[in-house]
């Protein structure tokens, strides 16, 4: 029988209430634009007519959640299964998270495109040290049989 690791679930659980979030608010610029008449609800049929900035930007930061974050979503569940309980690894889980939470402000708000940039390479640095723990557990795992 295996026995899941639950802490990880929460962090995960995190970043897709932020995913949740983006959502929404991707449907709202969109609606807003068509109450406004920026927008006909028919170009949304192929995405051919220019939007306006806000929906753009809402739009591409939905997507950019359902980029990187897989590779997240992926180590974590192998950390449920292999049982991935070390302090250090839950620390980056929840960096992780609180880093593409920070992204998602300044994305959506300001859009300071060097800060942006910053927090998401700080992010891209936690989930590699997360993969990297997840290597050598593997490797050292390999090594015993």
């Amino acid at each position: 029988m295996i026995v899941l690791n639950a802490q990880l679930f929460y962090p995960m659980f995190a970043l897709f209430l932020l995913t949740l979030t983006a959502l929404i608010r991707m449907f709202l610029a969109r609606v807003k634009a068509v109450k406004s008449g920026q927008l006909k609800i028919n170009d949304f049929k192929v995405y051919t007519t220019p939007q306006p900035d806000e929906v753009i930007k809402m739009s591409r930061h939905f997507t950019n959640l359902f980029e990187v974050p897989v590779l997240f979503y992926v180590v974590c569940l192998l950390g449920m299964v292999l049982g991935m309980t070390s302090l250090p690894f839950m620390i980056l889980a929840w960096a992780y998270v609180f880093a593409r939470v920070v992204h998602s402000i300044v994305h959506t708000g300001s859009n300071n495109v060097i800060l942006r940039m910053r927090v998401y390479g700080l992010g891209w640095v936690f989930l590699t040290l997360m993969w990297l723990i997840m290597f050598f557990r593997v490797f050292q795992g390999s090594l015993q049989l």
